[in-house]
């Protein structure tokens, strides 16, 4: 009886950790270059199940997968090989470029001062369109599972969340529930979510990211009830995962880069989280 009981324990134990979401975000920004191919296929091979990335707009209307809507200078080397400075920075936006121009900047050659154990390498700002093809067909290629792309649409003074979201809506052909469309913007996510409702949208995954902001207040800004609470994990308790389970939503904090806080986590019952480094929870 005793041996029955520790082998359902077990099982448990297997189970629950099959079904927690890993997300790698901007691929696996600790090991490779940010947002970049070689970040998703890495993320891949370390065994993530959603692929969390950052998606702007080109003048030419093209989906750029990227965290802001410049280029940084202290990742950044100019077509001619010499690093960009903070003065050029300030002229080159992205949603005043075109794609093909973007494309010219390299965004992995001089590494990142803030994660040491990135990998520096050649790499550009990819297409949303050219990542999900990309990773697809090697993980077919290596006979392993396709990934979920968890895609934080950013808005600005010049694009609009209508805007961006028709433009990503557009990209988005292979199955829904292998898509979560996030967001700061509780913008983004009600014109998604008034899409959906009127059969215009597929119906993906919505998520709503948050810094400091506590799950009452968000979700009466919000208006509607996301499946997916995102809050920086700094802000979040036991409480909080307990009122949001109750609401049926799920819990996945960003961004957890040390193991002793991802157990503590895991301990307080969310539901995945977002991490830099996912071979550190692989560990």
């Amino acid at each position: 009886m005793r041996l029955l009981f520790y082998l359902l324990m077990l099982l448990s134990c297997v189970g629950t950790a099959q079904s927690f979401d890993v997300q790698g975000h901007r691929g696996c920004r600790g090991l490779e270059p940010e947002n970049t191919i070689p970040a998703f296929l890495k993320a891949l091979e370390l065994g993530v199940s959603t692929l969390e990335l950052d998606v702007v707009l080109s003048q030419d209307q093209q989906v750029v997968v990227s965290h802001d809507w410049y280029f940084n200078p202290r990742l950044t080397t100019k077509p001619d090989g010499t690093p960009l400075s903070r003065t050029e920075a300030k002229t080159l936006r992205l949603d005043q470029m075109s794609y093909d121009r973007i494309k010219r900047y390299d965004v992995g050659l001089r590494g990142n001062a803030a994660f040491p154990e990135q990998n520096p390498k050649a790499a550009y700002k990819p297409l949303l369109s050219e990542v999900i093809e990309i990773v697809d067909a090697y993980a077919g290629q290596h006979q392993l599972p396709l990934p979920q792309y968890s895609i934080e649409i950013k808005t600005n003074a010049h694009t609009s969340a209508e805007i961006m979201c028709r433009r990503v809506a557009q990209l988005l052909t292979i199955p829904a529930e292998r898509f979560c469309i996030q967001s700061f913007d509780v913008a983004v996510l009600q014109y998604w979510k008034a899409q959906q409702e009127a059969g215009t949208f597929p119906n993906n995954t919505l998520s709503l990211l948050v810094i400091r902001k506590g799950l009452k207040r968000s979700l009466e800004k919000l208006g509607f009830r996301p499946d997916i609470f995102s809050p920086e994990y700094r802000f979040i308790s036991k409480r909080t995962v307990r009122n949001a389970h109750a609401l049926g939503i799920r819990v996945i904090p960003w961004t957890v880069n040390e193991r002793r806080t991802m157990l503590h986590l895991q301990q307080l019952g969310v539901d995945g989280l977002i991490t830099d480094y996912p071979n550190r929870f692989k560990k």
